[in-house]
């Protein structure tokens, strides 16, 4: 079960996602499946069914955001977060070896395309939750526990 909390900034892409698709890329692609039909044998047209497919990929993904765009609380930044990680924070870790990884906790729709990203719902994200700059903390992964300790939490802020 994916949790239904997203940034404001991941929200606002999903929504232009929406719109992009359902107002440019739908309509152009539609015009194309529409000319490419009128050819005749749509069996052997590859213009056809390559289009065809891809409006049905594009119908799929409009259905999907519909459905999910309003199950989403928007969480913005709160004064009251400072100092802990919570949702929507920068964080910087360290293990005992020095290496360090830096990513921003978000909800599971937007980590897509962003390798600094994790999802709330990743044992990582789990594991930092509540914790302040010099805490140490253990993860379970496949290779067992591992130590990492908290060098930096940051905010962005909305303006």
């Amino acid at each position: 079960m994916k949790t239904n909390l997203i940034t404001r900034e991941g929200y606002v892409q999903l929504q232009q996602e929406h719109d992009h698709l359902w107002n440019v890329k739908r309509p152009e692609v539609t015009k194309i499946v529409s000319w490419a039909a009128s050819l005749g044998d749509r069996s052997e047209n590859a213009d056809y069914q390559y289009n065809k497919r891809l409006l049905r990929q594009i119908d799929r993904r409009v259905r999907y955001l519909r459905k999910r765009l309003p199950d989403l609380k928007i969480v913005d930044y709160a004064p009251v977060q400072d100092g802990k990680v919570f949702f929507g924070a920068w964080v910087e870790i360290e293990n005992e070896q020095g290496e360090t990884k830096s990513f921003r906790i978000v909800g599971p729709d937007e980590i897509y395309h962003r390798k600094d990203y994790i999802s709330i719902d990743a044992p990582m994200a789990r594991a930092l939750l509540k914790k302040q700059v010099d805490d140490e903390f253990e993860v379970d992964t496949p290779q067992g526990k591992k130590q990492w300790y908290v060098n930096s939490i940051e905010y962005q802020k909305n303006t």
